[in-house]
């Protein structure tokens, strides 16, 4: 029996020395670093969990946790802290396995300080990138789905598919994804209404049936639109007839929205055939009389 007392007393000793870090067995050590292993692996996988249903749920106007989100800035706001969480996580990790292994955990601090410092001055453009991306998210530069034109170190025209903290990722309109690293970002141009508003002016023949000829020119419109889809980004819209203050003819205006950079469809192919029908009412109708003019801000119509 005094054995055995002599045996628990012994054991609790142990135990006692173990956690008051006096000492530790290699066996108690190890069951430490499998267990510190697990726990932090389980934590990661829940945080990663976590943020992932966030994210999908974000895909809705309203947040799970109860206000409208705003793309990409949430999603972006959500992986950052993860992504800072599990760091953080599996930093104070290693730090501890390698205390009982007995490294000395201030020259692992020390350590750490000095590699981070040498990444950093290795990797300034990721930093660039990292601050650039963040800087245009939370500033709301542009978001997922605007139309916008980006200068740097080549002018890029396209639609927004993705804002990262390292490229932002445009589809141009050859329905390529280009991948701008976003240090290369000097100036974002966007476009209010998803592209530029070409209006074309459609001199009415004198003399010639106005209702036919509005009529004309609204077919010729719809064809082109129909026949150009991935230029004309809506169908178009005829405006009333109108007669020019001061002129004495009179006039429709066609509003078209296009694809920015495409408006050689509507100066030439539209023209020529607007020209084409108008000669049915007037052999003598010319080009001049079909003049186009463009905007990017917000027209008075909504297209």
């Amino acid at each position: 029996m005094n054995t055995t007392n002599q045996a628990a007393a012994t054991v609790m000793g142990r135990i006692y020395l173990f956690v008051s870090g006096h000492e530790s067995s290699t066996g108690t050590r190890l069951l430490l670093i499998v267990i510190l292993a697990v726990v932090v692996h389980v934590t990661v996988r829940l945080i990663r969990s976590v943020s992932e249903w966030l994210i999908h749920k974000s895909h809705s106007q309203e947040s799970p946790l109860g206000f409208v989100t705003q793309q990409p800035k949430f999603i972006t706001l959500i992986q950052l802290i993860a992504n800072a969480v599990t760091f953080i996580m599996y930093f104070l990790a290693i730090g501890l396995v390698l205390q009982e292994l007995g490294v000395n955990l201030a020259g692992y601090l020390a350590s750490a300080s000095i590699l981070a410092l040498a990444i950093s001055f290795g990797s300034q453009g990721l930093v660039q990138d990292v601050v650039i991306g963040l800087t245009v998210i939370f500033s709301d530069t542009m978001d997922v789905g605007d139309m916008v034109e980006i200068a740097g170190t080549t002018v890029v025209v396209g639609r927004v598919e993705e804002i990262g903290l390292r490229f932002t990722t445009l589809r141009n309109f050859y329905n390529q994804i280009v991948f701008i690293p976003n240090r290369t970002i000097a100036n974002v141009s966007r476009f209010p209404q998803g592209g530029v508003f070409a209006y074309a002016d459609i001199q009415i023949p004198a003399g010639a049936d106005r209702n036919k000829a509005v009529e004309t020119a609204a077919n010729v419109a719809r064809g082109t639109w129909r026949q150009f889809g991935a230029i004309i980004l809506s169908e178009p819209v005829m405006d009333k007839v109108e007669t020019a203050e001061g002129g004495g003819w009179s006039f429709a205006r066609v509003h078209f929205k296009i694809w920015p950079g495409q408006g050689s469809l509507i100066e030439t192919t539209f023209r020529q055939q607007m020209v084409r029908a108008m000669k049915a009412f007037d052999a003598n109708y010319a080009d001049w009389q079909v003049p186009v003019t463009y905007r990017a801000m917000t027209a008075s119509r909504k297209l």
